[in-house]
């Protein structure tokens, strides 16, 4: 954790919305599992939202098409379906929020039904890359992890989650991985209102987030 902004909205009557971006493998689920485990002691009333659930369809592709795509690419998003449904949650909307599969390489026909919280959590590699969703944030943090480690942790995922080959993990990781991270996700570091240094169980920053969103609710429920 290096820095923190003083430009961060106020929770009102709309949801509280954060955006945790960083590397594959860099934390960014764990610091965001860690966080909701500490504020469900305050708020219940929690969302989650992971970006690569927003992958493009490609049922009309064939499968040898679909396996080269480059997900970490900001255009693999879809982030203007993304960004409509947090601006119907911000409305108090429900919205169909979509499932992917990693075997199959484009969504799954089900999808999930959820309803608006009070404080939306977004998860994702692009989220700072993605202009149209930045308007949307009211704090922004930046898992920074080095990528050695970013790696290793992708590997351990992809092989044990989605049916990957070490392999075939390292070669995705040299062509398209690391390039992208520094074409795309790295520049925008510098744009988070919190940077996050050694991983997911830095605790110092849980308790400095935890304390400011916490801050910003009670001064909500003030008003």
């Amino acid at each position: 954790m290096t820095k923190t902004h003083s430009n961060q909205k106020t929770i009102n009557t709309k949801p509280y919305i954060i955006a945790i971006c960083g590397a594959s493998g860099s934390g960014k689920s764990l610091f965001t599992q860690n966080l909701v485990h500490r504020l469900q002691m305050q708020c219940a009333d929690m969302l989650v939202l992971q970006e690569d659930r927003y992958y493009r369809a490609q049922d009309d592709k064939p499968m040898a098409q679909r396996i080269i795509t480059n997900y970490d690419h900001p255009n693999a998003f879809e982030h203007e379906l993304l960004k409509a449904h947090i601006e119907a949650l911000v409305n108090g909307q429900t919205i169909d929020y979509p499932e992917y599969c990693y075997q199959t390489h484009t969504r799954k026909p089900d999808t999930q039904r959820i309803t608006s919280s009070s404080i939306i959590i977004i998860e994702g590699i692009m989220l700072l890359a993605a202009a149209e969703l930045q308007p949307l944030y009211d704090l922004t943090l930046f898992v920074d992890t080095p990528l050695d480690v970013c790696l290793l942790r992708r590997m351990l995922r992809d092989t044990a989650e989605r049916g990957r080959t070490i392999e075939c993990v390292a070669e995705q990781y040299q062509a398209t991985v690391k390039p992208m991270y520094h074409q795309f996700i790295e520049p925008n570091r510098s744009q988070a209102d919190m940077i996050i240094t050694q991983g997911g169980d830095n605790q110092a920053a849980l308790n400095v987030v935890t304390h400011h969103v916490q801050s910003q609710i009670n001064l909500a429920n003030q008003q």
